[in-house]
């Protein structure tokens, strides 16, 4: 066992034996554990960090907001002078996410509006 490790048990079992680990928030309840198996192991623990501060992957949020600004589309009429730019804005991310190889079908179709529920309910 490294060095680090016989350091880290010591400390987890010293504060286990003080009972700094009692009545803790989920205490007693079973793990949910995210599928993390498509995604590669070293990078598993950052992406793991950075899902808990909740960011999201460059790809994600251009999803996110490619689905907004077709929303914010769909609410307004093609004769109000922010449709222009919020149009352009829609088209620059949708050819940022081609370029990068992903779909962006889930703009067309009624997929958009699901989307769109689930992630004002996140």
């Amino acid at each position: 066992m490294w060095l680090l490790d016989q350091w880290a048990e010591r400390h987890i079992t010293d504060a286990q034996r003080k009972g700094e680990f009692d009545n803790l928030p989920g205490s007693g309840e079973p793990l949910v554990l995210d599928d993390d198996s498509h995604v590669a192991p070293e990078l598993r623990a950052g992406y793991r960090l950075l899902k808990n501060a909740g960011c999201l992957p460059p790809e994600l949020e251009q999803r996110k907001e490619a689905v907004e600004l077709a929303s914010l589309l769909q609410g307004i009429c093609k004769d109000d002078p922010r449709y222009t730019e919020l149009s352009r804005r829609l088209a620059l991310i949708e050819f940022k996410l081609r370029q990068a190889g992903l779909n962006t079908d889930f703009l067309r179709s009624e997929y958009s509006e699901r989307l769109m529920h689930r992630m004002n309910e996140e």
